[in-house]
């Protein structure tokens, strides 16, 4: 007869094994319910993210943890329970997995550098027009977007040595040298520069636009003569809103020369969200019009 019985209900050892995996379960919904409520405005982001993610979402993480270590002891003690054992053993794997996530956010937040706006071309900075700042001054913006914007003090306690420095130099830094590096996975950004397209500009215009379509962004702004595109994507979780610049202007050799920048509206760092919309959005346009 195997030393584990599992015969019965494993009694109260059970409903704790029972609890420790639904509050695991709900630990992993706590996340979901702050970020979506963030982005349909139940709360303000900060407080979804910096309160009920990173301060409370982590506590509760560490609690789930402990209680299913608990529930895992005490079915192995004094005629061990399986039943009970499997429950406790699957709720310290969603927390673990939960405190996983966390730790890599984290992680990632620390390596991928101080800096919210990127783009292709820094020594002719593409500059916003008067609606998309209206738009951004009405949605209550934090983030200004300047020709030459340098990292803030605010950056000093998590990237020491970066406040102060250019963002172009910082985003050219974090960016893969094929020259230099054997692989695009050990360095934090993809590498962006302007696009010669072989194809005129009013049809590099058009497709371009036809892509931001696809890509379910607000529009903004489509002025072909003036080759501006501008545009809004709206991440699902939190609701965080990043500004799409595109320049589109004719060569003179023929041709369109195809600049991009994208900016963040609020937070210091991006994760390297701008920096892989810019990179996507390229790649496509070169399929596009290649």
């Amino acid at each position: 007869m195997s030393s584990v019985d599992t015969t019965q209900d494993a009694g109260w050892r059970g409903t704790v094994a029972r609890a420790s995996l639904g509050l695991s379960i709900f630990a992993v919904l706590w996340f979901v319910i702050a970020a979506v409520g963030a982005r349909f405005g139940a709360w303000s982001w900060q407080f979804g993210l910096g309160t009920m993610t990173l301060n409370w979402g982590l506590k509760l993480i560490f609690l789930a943890l402990g209680v299913s270590v608990i529930a895992m002891v005490l079915s192995l003690i004094k005629a061990p329970r399986k039943r009970a054992f499997i429950l406790s053993l699957a709720a310290l794997l969603v927390a673990g997995l939960s405190f996983g996530r966390v730790a890599a956010f984290g992680g990632q937040a620390t390596r991928l550098p101080p800096i919210h706006d990127v783009q292709t071309d820094w020594s002719d900075p593409i500059e916003p027009s008067p609606k998309l700042l209206a738009e951004r001054k009405a949605d209550g913006a934090m983030n200004p977007i300047e020709d030459a914007p340098v990292v803030p003090e605010s950056a000093e306690g998590r990237w020491p040595g970066t406040p102060g420095r250019l963002v172009s130099e910082v985003q050219e830094e974090a960016e893969f040298r094929p020259e230099e590096q054997d692989s695009p996975k050990v360095a934090p950004y993809p590498k962006l520069a302007t696009y010669e397209a072989p194809v005129a500009q009013p049809d590099a215009f058009a497709t371009i636009v036809e892509l931001i379509k696809d890509r379910g962004w607000k529009i903004v702004t489509a002025d072909a003569a003036e080759g501006r595109i501008e545009a809004t994507e709206t991440s699902f979780w939190f609701g965080f809103k990043d500004d799409v610049m595109i320049r589109v202007l004719p060569m003179e050799a023929g041709g369109s020369r195809i600049d991009i920048r994208s900016t963040s509206r609020v937070g210091l760092s991006d994760l390297g969200a701008n920096a892989k919309r810019v990179r996507n959005l390229l790649d496509d346009i070169e399929v596009a019009l290649h």
